[in-house]
């Protein structure tokens, strides 16, 4: 980070406080994404890189320069955002970095693999729809999860009206699987 904006007064700054940046994958593995999640990583850098870090760059050197009327607090709390900022943007050049877009076209229609979306059954015929995508595309919730989660792991190589064994930390769960679709 640049250190253009911290005066030697700012106690409360330090490079050594940042903790170790945390990347979700395992070592060394790529970083699979689908081609959607891609674009998405690849646009939000962007946008922070070229658009957001220098309009805080810029209100930032206003206020220490003395052009913006700020107090302390809050040039400190631009002095937040802007390594917040900076934060981000290391994040998501590390994943750039390691990024490996799977496309899934042509893919065997019946096995499950990364970026498939999967419908599966549990033991009282309740349906649920998956999508294996990136950690960084992953979305529990909305039924998107990412391919190192326990149950991507589970289906993956499964194939239509298989039945898995799924170990989740409360308990281990059995799943049919209904249908294997590309989007």
């Amino acid at each position: 980070m640049s250190r253009a904006f911290v005066s030697e007064s700012d106690g409360g700054f330090q490079d050594d406080d940042l903790p170790a940046l945390k990347i979700p994958l395992p070592a060394n593995a790529k970083n699979y994404m689908t081609p959607e999640g891609a674009a998405k990583l690849k646009s939000e850098l962007q946008y922070l890189l070229h658009t957001e870090r220098p309009k805080i760059a810029a209100l930032l050197s206003r206020q220490v320069s003395g052009t913006d009327s700020a107090d302390q607090q809050t040039i400190a709390l631009s002095r937040r955002k802007l390594r917040e900022v900076d934060r981000r943007i290391e994040y998501l050049n590390v994943m750039a970095g390691r990024l490996e877009v799977v496309e899934t076209a042509g893919q065997d229609r019946q096995q499950v693999t990364f970026g498939a979306s999967v419908t599966v059954a549990d033991e009282k015929g309740t349906t649920k729809v998956y999508r294996i995508v990136g950690v960084d595309e992953s979305e529990p919730e909305a039924g998107r999860i990412s391919w190192i989660s326990p149950l991507a792991r589970a289906l993956v190589g499964a194939g239509t009206g298989d039945t898995i064994t799924v170990e989740l930390p409360e308990q281990a769960v059995r799943l049919r699987i209904i249908e294997v679709e590309y989007l």
